[in-house]
């Protein structure tokens, strides 16, 4: 259970187009007034874990899950060496000025590439080799979605607090080393847990 949560908070708190709309705000002192906007957030991967994970226990069977869970760690190494690799120069990249609402964060997380980065991994690997399926989906959604909204959420409270500064590159590298470091763990355990024992009997 702990590798589903390691990875949740390692693809979503790493720099990304919503949390930079959240750092942004903070920066800007509007976390109070973007509140809605981190719901919205929150509300669209819940609705994504949920989709996906119904969707997922009947796609993915006893006898392919290890395969399927090789693929999934490969991809995780995949995406831990991408973001260890990121300078941290994204954020040149700005957000809106004014703050957004349920209905912004909802849709700009709906449609978000790395909202189904996260998804994916989680519900049609993870979900299912935890046994999480049926009415167990309803909170571990519940669950990551709140973790999903406290991603901006907690970008913005950042960046009110240290303002201006949190913009160097070397702050985001340091805090990308420590994401791709929990994706890691996340892959070797999965690997080690739904891989190689299953191979290993």
């Amino acid at each position: 259970m702990i590798e589903i949560l390691a990875y949740a908070i390692g693809i979503m708190y790493t720099p990304g187009p919503v949390n930079l709309i959240g750092l942004n705000a903070g920066l800007g002192g509007r976390t109070r007034a973007s509140l809605g906007f981190f719901l919205g957030v929150g509300m669209a991967m819940f609705m994504l874990l949920l989709l996906f994970g119904w969707l997922g226990t009947r796609l993915v069977r006893e006898e392919i899950l290890i395969y399927a869970s090789l693929v999934g760690c490969l991809y995780m190494v995949y995406l831990a060496v991408k973001i260890a690799g990121d300078s941290g120069e994204t954020l040149a990249r700005t957000a809106p000025v004014r703050p957004l609402g349920v209905r912004s964060g909802f849709v700009i997380q709906l449609l978000n590439p790395k909202a189904m980065i996260a998804t994916l991994p989680i519900t049609s690997i993870q979900f299912p080799a935890a046994q999480i399926h049926g009415w167990s989906l309803l909170p571990w959604s519940l669950l990551l979605g709140l973790l999903a909204a406290g991603a901006p959420g907690s970008y913005s409270v950042a960046g009110n607090l240290v303002g201006r500064q949190l913009q160097d590159p070397r702050w985001f590298r340091c805090f990308n080393l420590l994401m791709a470091t929990l994706l890691l763990y996340s892959a070797l355990a999965l690997a080690y847990q739904h891989v190689y024992l299953p191979l290993a009997r």
